[in-house]
């Protein structure tokens, strides 16, 4: 037997002894992985689930109980492979490349800070459908601090679409519920966010625009909009890359004012700029749709304006 061969052997076995029999139908499914690399590929490992395409990495969902929240990362760009995304990066170090959060919520925070503050804990993320071009998370979360009662609760769905070879699209579908009377105070930190990578923020010679036309956080913060988009040329001398936040017109708030920063953050949230705390009361709930387009070129060469209006319309 060759060497390469025992020493999988050896490992295989050696994982199964550590992990149980569980462990063998786990090794089984990565084996199956492994042998079928080609196109669009999803699997699991625990509470983290990878996407591929042609075996190389566009995104994982992480949401380990550790963690403060549950967040996408990386987002990778269609020509370079490289995350259009910051998993972490000072300034505010606390952004997590892709998330759903929201800080002051009766008292306690689902954004920043640390677990004590609050944490939004996923019961476990399964993949859903898969097709040859897209994939299917689902997943349930829990608002709380740490030994009490959830304030709130999430199902959201996500799905994956490989577009074209310069599109790509992830779709979030949440349905954000309050298990108590809620009450969210006046914040800039809530609901769907975007850090994007350092190389493509306004302030290292990226672009910052809005569905408007208006450039730079100046022109975009506090600016009521479909969607915004950052893009640029990819560590300054490479192929252009971008991603755009779309905020659907059925969103209760829509169309909502932008929380956006230069150095590379974008949200439409309402919070912000609320002249009174926002209400849920117990048992109610509100639906909340973005798509995430991550793209090649500028947006005019992807035609985001025209992408924005058939999805809608969906």
């Amino acid at each position: 037997m060759k060497p390469d061969v025992s020493r999988r052997v050896f490992l295989k076995v050696s994982l199964i002894t550590l992990l149980g029999p569980r462990a063998a139908g786990d090794v089984a499914a990565a084996r199956e992985v492994a042998k079928s690399p080609e196109g669009l590929t999803a699997y699991q490992e625990g509470p983290q689930i990878w996407i591929r395409w042609n075996n190389e990495v566009l995104t994982s969902y992480r949401a380990h109980p550790s963690q403060k929240y549950p967040y996408f990362y990386p987002l990778a760009g269609p020509r370079t492979g490289l995350s259009l995304t910051t998993e972490t990066s000072l300034p505010w170090p606390h952004h997590r490349s892709l998330l759903f959060g929201c800080d002051r919520v009766n008292g306690a925070n689902y954004w920043q800070g640390p677990v004590s503050a609050g944490q939004i804990v996923s019961l476990g993320p399964q993949i859903g459908t898969t097709k040859d071009d897209s994939v299917e998370i689902l997943d349930s979360c829990r608002w709380a601090v740490p030994g009490q009662q959830p304030v709130l609760s999430d199902e959201r769905r996500f799905i994956w679409r490989m577009v074209s070879p310069e599109v790509r699209f992830l779709d979030a579908d949440i349905v954000w519920k309050a298990e108590q009377d809620v009450t969210v105070e006046k914040t800039n930190h809530s609901l769907f966010a975007i850090r994007v990578a350092p190389d493509i923020a306004p302030v290292n010679g990226g672009n910052l625009v809005n569905a408007e036309g208006r450039q730079g956080e100046k022109g975009t913060f506090g600016q009521p909009s479909g969607w915004c988009a950052f893009w640029g040329a990819r560590r300054g001398h490479g192929p252009v890359e971008g991603v755009a936040l779309f905020d659907h017109p059925s969103n209760p708030w829509a169309p909502t004012p932008w929380f956006t920063r230069d150095y590379g953050f974008m949200s439409p949230t309402p919070f912000q700029f609320q002249n009174q705390p926002w209400h849920l009361p117990k048992g109610e709930s509100v639906r909340l749709r973005y798509r995430v387009v991550m793209f090649a070129g500028s947006p005019e060469d992807v035609k985001l304006p025209t992408l924005y209006e058939a999805w809608s319309k969906e």
